[in-house]
């Protein structure tokens, strides 16, 4: 037996977003439910997007979690990262207040089931962002940090960060913070 998977356009995926009881992502015409997030998940994402939003306090960018859709015009997509930094002012997608286009730091706690899309074809996607700069991996499950930065010839070098005393520091904006902050009261399985 064949399974057909119905093809939607972004208008009506948009449409069935804003009265959906869950979000779900757009990816060319198909619509892909979210999974539920872990505590350790919302933890890790919370504590690294107060810590930015602080700490990033005074330059010239907002910060926003997991409920700001980005759209990635070149791949028909639209995506929810976890935690975004966008800088100032503020580019929507036509017509739309509750869509970004212009990120330049996007961070994703990995999960067992989304870890190869977040590194493979969603890093992909969000490769053709003009905006973006900078992608931040974290490991929910251990003290564990992938930094993929874009050089000054368009090439990502990544940097990896291991242990409860490391220190990631990010490269388009002026902000730092140790793996024990991220990583404050997760308990690993």
């Amino acid at each position: 037996m064949q399974t057909t998977i119905t093809r939607y356009s972004a208008q009506e995926y948009l449409e069935r977003e804003a009265t959906a009881e869950f979000r779900s992502e757009y990816r060319d015409g198909e619509i892909v439910p979210m999974t539920g997030g872990t505590v350790n998940h919302n933890r890790i994402a919370g504590n690294f997007h107060a810590a930015l939003k602080y700490g990033i306090k005074g330059q010239p960018y907002e910060t926003f979690i997991s409920d700001m859709r980005l759209s990635i015009p070149a791949r028909n997509t639209y995506t929810y990262p976890d935690v975004m930094v966008v800088p100032t002012p503020l580019v929507c997608a036509e017509g739309r207040r509750d869509t970004i286009t212009n990120a330049q730091i996007i961070v994703e706690v990995l999960s067992r089931s989304t870890g190869n899309y977040d590194r493979g074809e969603k890093f992909d996607a969000y490769r053709t962002v003009e905006s973006f700069r900078e992608y931040i991996l974290i490991d929910q499950y251990k003290y564990y940090v992938e930094q993929f930065t874009k050089t000054e010839d368009d090439k990502w070098l990544l940097s990896v960060y291991r242990g409860e005393e490391a220190i990631l520091a990010l490269s388009s904006v002026e902000f730092e913070i140790s793996l024990s902050d991220i990583y404050k009261k997760i308990e690993f399985e």
